[in-house]
């Protein structure tokens, strides 16, 4: 799921020419040292890695950095892990952070970076989805992306409706949207991954209600269908098309005629990550100001909170050493800067809040990506499942149109996935499954 939801978080990004042969290694230059700086080819993360490059190239003398790319998906993974594996990394390289960061044994192959004077700068949260054995390993490559509701602030305004912080208050909200004659939930099923956010971003209010049960489920002693906050998540999928809240054309509407249908005021929610504000700007140009955001609600107002997908993280593999190393440290250090988070803001838009101290949202960024920026002021945010567990299973959006369609009962469609990732959890070998 990760490098699924990964993906679309890119998705519509041109894939740019791969590195050659002649691309790969680094080397001294006179008195001066160069990096090289691996990334994936999809145009968000390059037009990222090459902003970074640029603004640090053009601050520090002595230093440049080169960057340089790879495949995305499984063929990147691999030349990850192969190029790890035998000592040939490039000096800094650009990689997932969570449950695919555990796959490159970090241990083993990274610099750990407890000792260097930033990491205590770096968000706690993001930290915890790139160390592993006590030690830090990575820092943030870009901004955080949030998993809830875009609303329609309008409709909000012209109902005299509040920003709901429990379910209970959401379906209220969908309740008098509707008696206005306007569709309450934009759901996109054509497009059936996203089916799955509702899902999704409710893992904020399961790791509130139990907060092992990402430790539980990878361990295969918590199940989504026996364990009542997590099949909560499944059950609040079922609620919203049974009360008739849906567009009625949610079975054949895509994501972008989705947004569309929301920024034109046709319909009050759409469960989404923030990316779509790039979708927002050129499905609806000058409906930007109407749109909002909000975490998906659970059942304790006090316990609201935002379930994110963590960004990226930069490391540094064992193979960089001597003058090279000094040069990551460096480089790593400008990357969780401010002066780092300003370049990456000018290289490509956020969809979500810097996770650094210090870094700040630009001030024209669009709407829905500032309504993100008190869940981290006030802790009141959770990575997704994706990033605390390996176990993820393929079917996964399929079941989500079956049970958001009226198809399938929730309880049903938590037991089939808790089926769908028990063999995906005894592929990889995991114990107690």
């Amino acid at each position: 799921m990760q490098r699924k939801i990964a993906a679309v978080i890119t998705a519509g990004a041109l894939a740019l020419g791969g590195c050659s042969a002649g691309d790969l290694g680094s080397s001294d230059s006179g008195d001066g040292t160069t990096l090289s700086f691996l990334a994936d080819n999809s145009d968000a993360s390059l037009t990222t890695a090459k902003g970074l490059a640029d603004a640090f190239n053009a601050k520090n003398t002595g230093v440049t950095v080169k960057v340089e790319t790879r495949p995305q998906g499984g063929e990147g993974d691999n030349i990850v892990k192969t190029r790890l594996s035998t000592g040939d990394m490039t000096d800094v390289f650009m990689y997932n952070s969570g449950s695919l960061f555990a796959g490159i044994k970090p241990e083993q192959n990274l610099v750990p970076l407890d000792d260097q004077p930033y990491v205590g700068d770096v968000d706690g949260t993001f930290k915890s989805t790139v160390s592993a054995g006590g030690k830090l390993y990575g820092v943030p490559f870009g901004g955080a992306t949030g998993g809830g509701i875009l609303y329609n602030k309008a409709v909000y305004a012209k109902l005299g409706l509040q920003v709901p912080k429990t379910w209970a208050d959401f379906m209220s909200n969908n309740a008098k949207i509707k008696a206005a004659g306007i569709a309450p939930i934009v759901q996109t099923y054509q497009d059936t991954w996203t089916s799955q956010v509702i899902v999704l971003a409710d893992f904020h209010n399961v790791a509130a209600a139990q907060p092992d049960f990402a430790e539980q489920y990878t361990a295969g002693k918590a199940k989504y269908a026996t364990t009542p906050a997590a099949l909560k998540s499944f059950q609040r999928l079922q609620d919203v098309h049974d009360a008739g809240y849906l567009t009625s054309d949610f079975a054949s509407t895509k994501l972008e005629a989705g947004i569309k249908h929301l920024a034109d005021g046709e319909a009050a929610h759409y469960p989404m990550l923030t990316f779509a504000v790039g979708t927002i700007q050129s499905q609806a140009p000058g409906k930007m100001n109407d749109i909002g955001f909000f975490a998906l609600p659970g059942d304790d107002a006090g316990k609201n909170g935002l379930t994110v997908w963590e960004p990226a993280g930069v490391y540094i593999p064992k193979s960089t050493s001597g003058k090279k190393l000094d040069a990551a440290r460096k480089f790593l250090a400008f990357v969780a800067s401010k002066d780092g988070c300003d370049a990456m803001a000018k290289a490509t838009t956020p969809f979500g809040p810097f996770l650094v101290k210090g870094c700040a949202l630009p001030a024209d960024v669009a709407a829905p990506i500032k309504d993100m920026q008190p869940y981290f002021d006030n802790g009141a945010n959770s990575p997704a499942l994706e990033f605390l567990s390996p176990v993820k299973g393929p079917a996964l959006e399929q079941i989500t149109v079956e049970i958001g369609s009226g198809i399938r009962k929730a309880a049903d469609g938590a037991a089939l996935y808790d089926q769908d990732v028990k063999k995906q959890a005894q592929q990889l070998g995991l114990p107690g499954w």
